[in-house]
């Protein structure tokens, strides 16, 4: 009866938090499962067979899973937009500088190199998640290391997504009242409330961003998602055409007078075309591959750009008719978009700027024009984007939060409102009377990223796969474990470049996501 009593560990009362999937298998068939190393990755509804565990579970109640959403009905399709907007992040706006430091070759070799650490990783979180029929980050922990691993896989995934929304609000707050000055033109001293920070970024959250995240299944933000991702294609499609319009080299804004009183009828071209050139074309060669005093900043930046681990289980959770292999390849698919849009939008504005480029992308073209309307709308369209983004990367907060206060509570709705709500209130209080806060979130996330990553995927593995099915020398308990050993010095190497930065006041490690 060891199995059993193994199963029942994860079963308090007979609920579970991502367990709602695997509590239609009747225990007897989970022993006999266990016993013979198979598993199943494919659940149907909990609710249809709830009264036949209870057979199986004498403790438990009468009460339906813990959570309700886990039905699988989100298509493929709307999983790969979830999953792709939640590994598009504001990074993309620096990879241009990252590419100026590393040359293109270099830069190409490490962003692939990264998307596969990144494809390899998910695998071994759907792997460990196949074995042991649970679609849980947290509860992978628990099952790992018990109340430890769940404890730290939770307050990582809370501490990491926190990070991100406060980042994505404060750009909300710096850059929206920017959008509107400029589309406006009206003066900074102006003083009307529609161009303070602090009345957009929370007009945005209660208008836009609480809606979304109140919704009941992730699956329904893939509209959302899919709205956003348009948008940042049109970022890159803005990246592509400036290529081919704006000359090397450029002249900047502030130096050609004519165009301070008249750049409402003046285009970039004619202002290229009728003034002096500031600079000298030396520059405008592009580098296949450089090494300077940036370059090491632009690894950690590169290394994160694929941060999604924390959405991964639970889109996996609401995929229709789930299964690993499924899974991997909405995953592979997600990876593989993102992959060519970050490489286009990082060449495209290399080429457009070279060395002049600007660790923000969009900041560079605001140097040549400032009231360019097409860069004004790839603006508003990146800040949509980032909106939309915030309630995709809620989601995983919520169930942390509920995995650590409430681990036995049914699915309730007030709960479910009053967490968001909470959240949304502390990032949105951070965010105005914090601004500062984002260096401890740098920290933060240089410390709970490569844990979600690299480390907590690879040692969930070595810990959950069984010793007969896989030795812990065999080759790919070997990989996980040098896998997690690459997570340690990703980690060591981001909080040295963010010491190094405090210390010297240089400011050059850039945010990773």
């Amino acid at each position: 009866m060891e199995p059993a009593r193994s199963e029942m560990s994860i079963l308090p009362n007979g609920k579970g938090h991502d367990l709602g999937e695997e509590m239609c298998v009747p225990m007897k068939t989970m022993m006999e499962e266990e016993q013979n190393g198979t598993h199943h990755d494919r659940f149907d509804d909990p609710d249809s067979t709830l009264a036949e565990n209870i057979e199986f579970l004498p403790n438990s109640e009468s009460k339906k899973p813990r959570f309700t959403d886990f039905d699988g009905k989100t298509s493929f399709g709307m999983s790969v937009f979830n999953l792709g907007n939640a590994i598009m992040g504001s990074g993309i706006l620096g990879l241009a500088y990252a590419m100026a430091n590393t040359g293109i070759l270099l830069f190409l070799f490490l962003l692939t190199a990264v998307a596969g650490l990144s494809c390899y990783s998910i695998h071994l979180l759907l792997k460990s998640s196949g074995v042991v029929g649970i679609r849980s980050y947290e509860q992978l922990g628990f099952r790992a290391f018990g109340m430890t691993g769940k404890m730290a896989a939770a307050i990582a995934i809370t501490l990491q997504n926190i990070g991100a929304m406060s980042s994505y609000l404060y750009i909300v707050k710096s850059e929206f009242p920017l959008v509107l000055q400029a589309f406006l033109r009206t003066d900074t001293t102006s003083g009307e409330w529609y161009l303070n920070g602090n009345y957009l970024v929370v007009l945005v959250s209660i208008s836009i961003i609480l809606p979304l995240a109140l919704m009941k299944q992730l699956g329904y933000l893939g509209y959302s998602s899919g709205f956003s991702l348009s948008c940042m294609v049109f970022f890159l499609s803005a990246v592509i055409y400036k290529k081919f319009q704006i000359l090397c080299p450029f002249e900047e804004f502030s130096a050609n007078s004519t165009l301070t009183h008249a750049h409402s009828n003046i285009t970039v071209d004619h202002a290229y075309h009728n003034s002096h050139v500031m600079e000298d074309d030396s520059h405008c060669h592009p580098q296949m591959f450089t090494v300077n005093s940036q370059t090491a900043y632009t690894i950690p930046i590169l290394a994160f750009a694929f941060v999604c681990h924390p959405e991964v289980l639970p889109i996996y959770t609401e995929l229709r008719n789930p299964t690993q292999k499924k899974m991997q390849h909405v995953s592979n698919i997600s990876i593989l978009i993102m992959y060519t849009m970050y490489f286009l939008a990082a060449l495209f504005g290399y080429l457009t700027f070279y060395t002049n480029v600007e660790p923000e992308l969009l900041h560079t073209y605001s140097r040549i024009d400032p009231y360019d309307t097409l860069i004004l709308c790839v603006r508003l369209a990146v800040l949509t984007a980032v909106t939309l983004t915030v309630p995709i990367v809620l989601f995983p907060v919520r169930r942390a939060i509920q995995e650590m206060a409430f681990p036995n509570k049914s699915f309730n709705w007030i709960r479910h409102i009053a967490i968001a709500v909470v959240l949304l209130t502390l990032i949105n209080m951070l965010v105005i009377f914090a601004p500062n806060i984002l260096g401890i979130f740098g920290i933060i996330g240089a410390t709970s990223a490569p844990c979600l990553i690299f480390i907590f995927p690879a040692v969930f593995y070595i810990r959950i796969v069984p010793k007969d099915k896989e030795p812990m020398r065999s080759t790919p308990k070997i990989f996980a474990a040098c896998f997690a050993g690459l997570g340690v010095l990703f980690m060591i190497m981001s909080l040295s470049f963010i010491i190094i930065d405090w210390t010297t006041g240089s400011g050059s490690a850039l945010g990773g996501h």
